[in-house]
């Protein structure tokens, strides 16, 4: 079923659509089919889904956490192409991890997207790039970020003057690109002018234009801005035709008291590969980091991004979901989006065990771990000798920690029965298969191995 209407006002357009996601889904599957190999398909295609469609997000849920990173690693570009091929709707993709029970009957497959909003906000801007999503209100403040948020503002109050340029630096998932991008959003209702582009797309632009002989028009192209926003600028390194277009990008820009912004992993001084002039440029204004957000601040995200998406969550939910995700944002925010397309699934509040279940299902520590890496901090974490686990000693104190190294090597890690039977002592692998299914049989009624094996994924994050 495919219905629109719309309904135009002073400021606004009512866009009232319903899609149907199954077919949505499917079809776009077909096309998907006839473009990878057939094992491909079948193996990372099976049993995926649309669980919703919402503000041009499709939400895609997938059978693993296995899944979900291949999906979006390799065939990310693919399948957003597809979809917007099918519909123009679809702006961004997002994974979440879930079980369906495909004999509970699906209550809607139809999804229904009406937004009262401004056309021009319904979709990334083209001739911006900037995401209405993200702003100053939906921007959760807490002790770790109060100083960059701060700047940000102020930037928007004073642009040109007060901190020019402003470099935001943290790790991912911290909110970089939503602070800078709500600096665009802010400043864009001031009638400027502004443009966001990340560092890999300029240097592309850049080198297109050079190859195409239309330098001189990339410059106009970038100077005819008020504001200009560079994310990801640690990606310049060692491209030194780019650096020095932006070295005197930057000039034009800070000599008529336009604004800058830049984002990076790290901080300007850390930049390996740039040159000190440009480095020199960008600690003209003001440098401010972006660290891991602490327990409480945690704590406020997940209420806040819980309250936007209308998720109701107990407050020892809300706990364990801070305490076992730290760090990094966009993970919380995984965690979340997965709640709520379970929840949707069952259609009922989620119990604290449940979202346990799935927090364990979605959750994977870092793959670059060696396994002599995970056999150590198991083996210190119940306070026996490392070496004996790789022995064929069969004493109560080392069988279990053994049993619990080969199921997390085999869970969280993909490695396979035979290579762990190799790599802890040359054991055969129908001994790592019956040791992986003990765990996961005892998982069932043992509440204690449960929050073994909940510490032990701390311990690996």
């Amino acid at each position: 079923m495919n219905s629109i209407s719309q309904t135009s006002n002073q400021n606004s357009i009512v866009r009232t659509e319903q899609l149907d996601v199954k077919k949505l889904w499917d079809d776009a599957l077909v096309k998907i089919e006839l473009s990878i190999t057939a094992a491909n398909f079948k193996t990372w295609f099976r049993d995926t889904h649309i669980v919703s469609l919402e503000d041009g997000t499709i939400t895609l849920g997938v059978p693993s956490v296995f899944v979900r990173d291949w999906l979006s690693d390799k065939f990310q570009s693919m399948i957003l192409k597809v979809l917007r091929e099918l519909t123009p709707h679809v702006r961004s993709i997002e994974y979440a991890v879930v079980q369906r029970n495909d004999k509970k009957p699906e209550t809607s497959k139809t999804q229904t997207i009406n937004a009262a909003l401004p056309l021009e906000d319904y979709y990334i801007n083209k001739s911006d790039n900037l995401n209405p999503k993200y702003s100053f209100d939906t921007f959760v403040v807490g002790s770790f970020n109060a100083l960059p948020h701060t700047a940000a503002k102020t930037v928007v109050e004073k642009p040109g003057i007060a901190y020019n340029p402003l470099f935001i630096h943290g790790k991912t998932g911290f909110g970089k690109t939503h602070l800078i991008q709500a600096v665009g959003n802010s400043l864009k209702k001031q009638r400027k002018k502004v443009f966001y582009v990340t560092s890999e797309r300029f240097a592309v632009d850049y080198f297109n234009a050079l190859q195409n002989g239309s330098a001189n028009n990339f410059k106009d192209k970038y100077r005819q801005y008020d504001v200009l926003i560079m994310d990801d600028v640690q990606f310049l390194a060692d491209k030194e035709k780019t650096q020095e277009e932006l070295f005197h990008l930057f000039n034009a820009f800070h000599d008529t008291n336009k604004q800058i912004v830049f984002s990076s992993d790290v901080h300007p001084a850390l930049l390996s590969g740039l040159e000190e002039r440009l480095q020199s440029r960008f600690a003209q204004g003001m440098i401010v980091d972006i660290p891991a957000p602490d327990l409480e601040s945690r704590v406020a995200i997940l209420r806040a991004k819980a309250a936007q998406n209308s998720i109701t969550l107990s407050e020892e939910v809300i706990q364990h979901l801070a305490t076992t995700i730290e760090g990094n944002i966009r993970e919380l925010e995984g965690a979340l989006n997965t709640i709520m397309c379970q929840s949707q699934l069952l259609g009922r509040t989620l119990s604290l065990d449940e979202v346990k279940q799935i927090i364990k299902n979605s959750t994977r520590p870092r793959r670059s771990l060696a396994v002599s890496d995970v056999v150590d901090k198991i083996a210190r974490y119940f306070d026996i000798d490392p070496a004996s686990i790789y022995e064929k000693t069969r004493r109560k104190e080392v069988v279990k920690p053994r049993q619990l190294i080969m199921y997390i090597l085999r869970e969280d890690f993909a490695v396979s029965y035979p290579a762990i039977g190799q790599k802890l002592g040359g054991r055969d692998h129908t001994t790592v298969i019956h040791s992986c299914e003990k765990i996961r049989n005892d998982l069932k009624d043992n509440p204690e191995l449960e929050e073994e094996v909940t510490q032990v994924r701390l311990l690996l994050k």
